[in-house]
């Protein structure tokens, strides 16, 4: 899942967009509200997360923005302990939540899981394919009651194919929903990744789920 984090607080954006990419996702920081509208007119987000009180344009003004724009992302607003306007004029513009500053990470990973949620087709915390399990709240996947051990981004990669099941997925949806503008990799990167996934979740197992679209990319089903 791709997010944005715009917050001008620099050891707050850094040390937030350094835990969130640990979590999974893939993640672009960025310090101003100018800033949040070139990243989102270039890319595609599942979430963008926006501090109220940023520098050049601030967050309600980019919200406002988006939502004049018919931009559908969720948008989760972070606000000053006391800033009961702000919050109630995030809500008024089309925010989705609102996070108050300081903020525990814990809670902040749950509200984005929860978005996510509620932004997608599959409302549970489980997602279910054939006799895979994926837990998104504890990164816990099985296949057949065993259970897989998956690094952060191969957990991502699953989870993108797993919340579009049945779908096909070109490499550069992938490519965009998993990995930041910070990430520096070779330009098979999706290939490496689905290589990776193939050994842990298909290659012990006698039904195949990954398969690959020729032309096209990726697609995550039981084939009948």
């Amino acid at each position: 899942m791709r997010i944005l984090f715009a917050e001008d607080n620099q050891d707050l954006r850094e040390i937030t967009v350094k835990r969130l990419r640990a979590e999974g996702f893939g993640v672009d920081g960025c310090e101003n509200g100018q800033e949040a509208l070139d990243y989102i007119a270039s890319t595609e987000y599942d979430l963008i997360i926006l501090d109220i009180m940023m520098p050049k344009i601030d967050g309600i003004t980019v919200l406002r923005t988006l939502r004049a724009a018919k931009n559908p992302a969720p948008v989760l607003l972070l606000t000053a302990m006391d800033a009961v306007a702000d919050r109630v004029a995030g809500l008024d513009a089309g925010a989705d939540d609102y996070l108050t500053k300081p903020f525990d990470f814990s809670e902040l990973t749950a509200r984005i899981r929860a978005l996510l949620r509620r932004n997608s087709d599959e409302k549970s915390d489980v997602l279910q394919a054939a006799d895979l399990t994926v837990e998104l709240s504890t990164h816990r996947v099985t296949r057949g009651g065993k259970e897989i051990s998956l690094s952060s981004r191969e957990f991502a990669l699953l989870e993108s194919l797993m919340r579009h099941k049945g779908a096909v997925l070109s490499r550069s949806q992938l490519e965009n929903q998993v990995w930041d503008y910070g990430f520096e990799g070779g330009s098979n990167i999706v290939d490496v990744y689905i290589r990776y996934l193939r050994k842990k979740i298909d290659d012990p197992f006698e039904v195949k789920l990954i398969h690959t679209i020729r032309g096209a990319g990726y697609t995550l089903r039981e084939e009948l």
